[in-house]
């Protein structure tokens, strides 16, 4: 699972290292909450806390059958684009849940980590998708994995946009306190902002690899936009595709 997770980052710039980061971000969340009466019946079942470390990794597995003109595009979505880019948490929740009839395999796995893939960008407010659930009726895991995946991309370098730093980060989680995050999961983050900034440190993306990653893209979109421009099929756009080609 984890390394078809490995899969699903390799098509965008995430690396493995967002992964490691998503499950410590979340298990530190997880241990905070764990006697909070709202969270404690979840969290304390045994061996919770170790699925929900091992679920994390998959949360975008399902940007793997997401196109690449879409998953790739190095600026912002267009409204028609982003109503495909949504589908990912559907798609991975499909997947998950075919799995899961197969015989043998552990279905409280599946299940905890099809919460993760389905609901992490679910919203507090119910302004989320892809179900627009609201408050309680977010599973616990997707709203632990929603404050965990927002602060880590949002202290993550984009295509489109550079890292931004602990104190930017942590305000915007805390302005979406009430609104995209359950009020709780934010003040367990407030609680645990040293160890979220050692975390950070530790399984940090060295500027080589970001920058690999960023030459990958930007060709697998040039790729990407040449095919698009072929399949045209006039000369015009035959003669743009070859000027993005990679290898001119």
């Amino acid at each position: 699972m984890h390394a078809l997770a490995s899969l699903a980052a390799a098509r965008d710039l995430e690396t493995d290292n967002h992964l490691r980061r998503g499950q410590h971000y979340l298990r530190l969340l997880a241990e905070r909450l764990r006697e909070h009466p709202r969270f404690g019946p979840t969290l304390r079942l045994e061996g919770m806390i170790d699925l929900l470390f091992q679920c994390a990794p998959l949360h975008d597995i399902g940007q793997v059958a997401i196109p690449d003109h879409i998953l790739l595009k190095p600026a912002s979505y267009e409204p028609a684009e982003f109503e495909v880019m949504k589908r990912h948490t559907t798609l991975g929740g499909e997947a998950l849940e075919r799995a899961a009839r197969e015989p043998g395999v552990d279905l409280l796995f599946l299940r905890v980590a099809r919460q993760i893939v389905e609901g992490h960008h679910e919203r507090w407010d119910g302004s989320g998708y892809p179900h627009g659930l609201a408050g309680d009726a977010i599973p616990v895991a997707a709203r632990l994995m929603a404050v965990a995946d927002v602060y880590d991309a949002l202290i993550s370098r984009r295509l489109h946009r550079p890292a931004m730093d602990h104190a930017q980060a942590a305000a915007i989680l805390f302005a979406g306190s009430g609104s995209h995050f359950d009020p709780a999961v934010v003040e367990a983050f407030e609680g645990l902002q040293t160890e979220f900034r050692d975390v950070a440190r530790a399984y940090a993306d060295s500027e080589t690899d970001i920058q690999r990653r960023i030459r990958e893209i930007r060709a697998m979109h040039r790729r990407n936009a040449r095919a698009l421009l072929l399949q045209a099929g006039d000369e015009p756009s035959r003669f743009f595709a070859e000027m993005l080609d990679p290898g001119n």
